[in-house]
């Protein structure tokens, strides 16, 4: 059986949406960085995609949607990172100091600059809003998981949704000051942190 020229047509166009499409969330990852969203234009972006300025609303609708799907891509690979981290047969707390690890590595990266000019975007864009909010409940069920087996782990009771509320709190506010070069506290709070957590494992090692 071999395939018709139409067919074949169909998914050669197919596949030219699929990469252009592409094109335009990669140059959008990366203008969110370095210029952030009050200064990308149509044109800008299909410059740095290499793409026409035309199809960025005939293919996403939106500059609003394109972004969102930026965000939504870029979540969707770290979640994967995260959840393949916090099911690995390791104590707690190496899991939490690699996710502290690859929070220096997302703020390399630009993911927490993307989250958070997007979030200032949806204060007064309900739609975007409601979008950011489906990204915040992925990582919380992902921080809810792991801090359901960590107090397993170490037999400890804690409220989980109000430790998944406050790591998010940390995280985010961690990330803002970063951002604007504040490290004060930093290294002191997260050591505290890890001396509470060593002391925990220390007494389930006690306790094996």
């Amino acid at each position: 059986m071999t395939n018709s020229a139409p067919a074949r047509a169909r998914l050669d166009a197919s596949q030219n949406r699929r990469d252009t499409e592409e094109a335009f969330l990669d140059a959008a990852e990366r203008l969110l960085v370095e210029v952030g969203y009050a200064q990308i234009t149509t044109r800008s972006l299909a410059a740095a995609a290499g793409a026409n300025h035309g199809l960025v609303h005939y293919y996403f609708g939106s500059m609003e949607e394109l972004l969102a799907r930026v965000l939504d891509r870029f979540t969707g690979r770290l979640v994967a990172r995260q959840r393949a981290m916090y099911a690995a047969d390791v104590p707690f707390i190496e899991k939490w100091k690699k996710a502290w690890e690859f929070q220096e590595e997302d703020l390399a990266a630009g993911y927490p600059k993307i989250w958070l000019e997007l979030q200032a975007m949806s204060w007064n864009r309900p739609e975007l809003r409601a979008r950011m909010g489906v990204v915040n409940a992925e990582w919380r069920s992902v921080l809810r998981a792991a801090f359901k087996r960590g107090a397993r782990e170490y037999r400890v009771k804690f409220p989980v949704e109000a430790m998944v509320a406050l790591v998010m709190t940390l995280a985010q506010g961690y990330q803002l000051e970063r951002l604007v070069g504040i490290r004060d506290g930093h290294r002191q709070l997260l050591s505290w942190i890890e001396q509470w957590l060593e002391s925990l494992e220390a007494a389930r090692k006690g306790g094996t």
